[in-house]
């Protein structure tokens, strides 16, 4: 392929409004940004509880990077496993509910790893088709058989397990699904999984630190508990700051050190990450008054924007889709309110399906129901 064939590739996406291109911040990530040198009132963020500039966690990343430096230096299975990654691990397990648990760089790589390490050829994996992209591309290189469901159609779910032979059968699915808002019925899923023997891998990555007392997550939101739960979610959302872990069983964090692949040929993160998240663990727990105050800047948000020309999807959750349909449609209204001084991302194909274009307003906890008045105010305004 030559360059020449690049460019024109590259080219057609711009005519389809399917260009990404990337912008530079140049503030600490909060509600009110400055992007290439301009201020901006943002909605984009998925630092839900406003921590990614949170003093205590800046705080504890200098401590941990004075006491422990600033790299790892190797694999976590090499010698990059320091005091700050077990201890984190340790309180991460007792948050999640779960025996044990395991650090991963990023969520994809948690995703990557766990799936490929449980499941092969012979065994079968069953999922959501509005998963993130790390449990599809999971699913698809660990060479199990893949059969994926309707959205969160549990009836089409049950027929498919009906007629999956022997081997492994894995659940896989997000719990808040990242470009609608909605939920995943979790006690449906788990029911299921009792009544054909299977596992349930559940991505809490928006979930986590946003749902249940005490920011426990999805898991505490629906009040249930089993060992054939496999637990993900993210440290660099709500938490604020980086990285992801799995909690599960015992045997299956011994079963992902010793197969799961991104877990056993990457570079530890830096420990420093690991005491910050220390201390941001303390923040999620206390935050009760943040969660409460988030759920009234949905419900502001949603009551503002009934009467609107574009769709906004049903989401409880700070992910509020605001739908569009075509994608130039979708990047002309994020541009103009950009004019406005106001960032809200134009989500397209082939993240969402084709015809679904759509604003994807995520809601902080760190914003004032005065930033989401503007919001409101702006668009009522395009909207004539």
């Amino acid at each position: 392929m030559t360059f020449t064939e690049l460019q024109n590739e590259l080219n057609e996406r711009a005519a389809q409004g399917l260009l990404r291109q990337r912008r530079t911040l140049q503030s600490p990530q909060a509600p009110h940004i400055v992007v290439d040198g301009t201020s901006y009132l943002s909605f984009c963020s998925n630092d839900y509880l406003g921590l990614a500039n949170h003093p205590q966690l800046i705080a504890a990343l200098q401590q941990g990077a004075a006491q422990y430096g600033v790299g790892s230096g190797a694999a976590h299975l090499v010698s990059g496993h320091g005091t700050p990654h077990q201890q984190l691990e340790n309180e991460l397990a007792s948050f999640a509910g779960k025996p044990a648990a395991l650090l991963f760089s990023t969520g994809y790589m948690a995703n990557l790893g766990v799936v490929q390490a449980l499941v092969g050829k012979g065994d079968t994996v069953f999922a959501d088709k509005l998963n993130h992209a790390s449990l599809n591309d999971a699913m698809l290189l660990s060479r199990a058989a893949v059969r994926r469901y309707r959205h969160n159609d549990t009836a089409q779910l049950a027929q498919l397990l009906e007629q999956a032979g022997s081997g492994r059968k894995l659940i896989v699915t997000d719990t808040v699904f990242s470009m609608d808002g909605d939920m995943a019925p979790l006690p449906e899923l788990l029911a299921l999984c009792e009544r054909h023997d299977a596992w349930l891998l559940v991505d809490d990555a928006h979930g986590f630190g946003v749902l249940g007392e005490q920011g426990h997550g999805s898991l505490t939101h629906f009040g249930i508990s089993s060992p054939r739960i496999i637990y993900m979610a993210t440290l660099g959302k709500a938490a604020g700051v980086f990285g992801a872990f799995v909690a599960a069983e015992q045997v299956v964090v011994d079963t992902l050190i010793n197969h799961a692949r991104s877990y056993v040929y990457t570079t530890a993160t830096p420990p420093a990450l690991a005491s910050a998240l220390l201390e941001s663990l303390q923040l999620i727990a206390q935050g009760e008054a943040s969660r409460a105050h988030l759920q009234r800047l949905i419900a502001q948000l949603r009551n503002g924007l009934r009467d609107l020309p574009w769709s906004l999807m049903p989401s409880a959750t700070a992910i509020q889709p605001l739908l569009i349909g075509e994608n130039q449609a979708a990047l002309n209204l994020s541009d103009r309110l950009r004019e406005r001084g106001i960032w809200v991302a134009a989500i397209r194909p082939p993240t969402v399906p084709r015809g679904t274009a759509r604003l994807r307003i995520t809601l902080s906890a760190a914003h004032s129901a005065a930033d989401v008045t503007r919001l409101l105010e702006a668009l009522h305004e395009l909207a004539r």
